[in-house]
């Protein structure tokens, strides 16, 4: 196996365990809280805990990813993921109050706060750049995958055994993703930039929005999970429209990642975009559509479907919005930036979740869901017009550092 391939199918190896873990947690805590307490406002706290650590810690997160070794962020924040799930197991065996289970929860929002920059940083000084589209198309696939997998797993097991022998199961894949982080080869040598720079946490800030094309790839991205993004409210779904149950809850949990990963393979054999800026516009358009639809649906097999539909989107989004980031950010501010990147896109998942849960509550199911698709369409309007070079992005790999 070229060396090569070998560095990428570990790189994304230990990622798509780090998304399995936390992907179990987040399926498995939804459940059981909605479970145990049926409140929507609960399942908005479960995305506010962990969005708070985004905001907190953004600015020293992106700073240590610049001036350490990003072998062993990785590695001790996927370990940290672990931890977190056996500290979940035993709440769960001892019926610990819902409070616990929001510290824990606050507690994965801070290793995640940390591992996000530190590995998407790490992938261009571990992989040669002639090889990042084809890392990000794999990574895309496996995370997936992962994605897939989780929920899946948990509905599953929910199923048949307590909800803390799941939990206990993410400790195995924080260890094994630790491995496989510590496995990597030395990153190479960055060089040190402008003392200034080096100094200042606010050059990540600064360069995002002086980019006339990474700023709004992540404000369409942010505001579309934040308003579009459905996945806190599926085990209200399940249960209250639905009626399908945990197993049914994992089906749902899984479908948008399915979608995911089919245009994952769809995507390696089609050439490359030669406006990938269009691109993305019409697809998170589409995606704001298709949750329009999702809300408004009471039929099981059509709630999966758009599911997929919106999972097959985002994977497009997501290649194209992480190839930009890697092809234009300075190796320098690389930590920096990925740290900001992580408070556009961690916090529209995690305050995604606590929006949906609170507007749920306020407004009801359906215009929670169906609402929040039509507003993240009148964002790509409003991008569109903001950011009119958006739509003039040439081919992702014509791009240089500083575009």
């Amino acid at each position: 196996m070229p060396d090569v391939l070998r560095v990428i199918l570990r790189l994304v190896g230990a990622r798509s365990l780090n998304s399995l873990g936390r992907a179990v947690i987040s399926a498995t805590v939804l459940w059981e809280l909605w479970e145990r307490t049926h409140s929507e406002l609960v399942i908005s706290a479960v995305g506010l805990v962990q969005v708070i650590p985004v905001f907190v810690l953004f600015v020293p997160s992106g700073a240590l990813v610049d001036r350490s070794d990003r072998r062993w962020l990785t590695t001790a924040a996927a370990s940290g993921t672990g931890l977190v799930g056996v500290g979940l197991a035993v709440s769960s065996f001892t019926d610990a109050p819902v409070a616990l289970y929001l510290v824990l929860l606050f507690a994965q929002g801070c290793m995640t706060s940390i591992h996000a920059p530190a590995a998407s940083s790490l992938v261009p000084l571990v992989i040669p750049r002639d090889a990042l589209e084809r890392t990000n198309r794999i990574n895309a696939s496996f995370g997936e995958m992962a994605q897939i997998g989780g929920p899946a797993l948990a509905g599953i097991a929910l199923h048949y055994v307590d909800a803390g022998a799941v939990y206990a199961f993410v400790a195995v894949t924080g260890i094994a993703a630790g491995i496989l982080y510590r496995s990597l080869p030395k990153p190479r040598a960055v060089e040190a930039g402008a003392p200034n720079a080096r100094r200042d946490w606010r050059v990540g800030l600064r360069f995002i929005f002086k980019s006339p094309l990474l700023l709004p790839a992540l404000t369409l991205d942010m505001f579309a999970v934040l308003f579009a993004g459905a996945t806190a409210l599926l085990p209200v779904v399940a249960t209250n429209v639905l009626h399908v149950g945990s197993l049914g809850y994992g089906i749902l949990r899984a479908a948008q990642s399915a979608g995911a990963v089919l245009m994952a393979i769809v995507g390696g054999r089609l050439p490359a975009w030669q406006k990938p800026g269009r691109v993305l516009l019409y697809v998170v358009a589409l995606f704001g559509l298709a949750t329009v639809a999702f809300g408004l649906s009471h039929s099981f097999a059509l709630s999966v479907a758009l599911l997929v539909v919106m999972g097959a989107l985002d994977n497009i989004s997501v290649v194209i919005r992480l190839t930009l980031e890697q092809m234009v950010v300075p190796d320098a501010i690389r930590g920096r930036v990925s740290a900001v990147h992580y408070v556009f896109i961690g916090m529209s998942n995690e305050l995604g979740a606590a929006e949906s849960g609170l507007a749920a509550e306020l407004f009801g199911l359906v215009p929670a869901i169906a609402g929040g698709g039509a507003v993240a369409m009148l964002v790509v309007g409003l991008v569109a017009l903001k950011w009119r070079e958006l739509a003039r992005m040439p081919p992702l790999a014509e791009l240089t550092s500083g575009d």
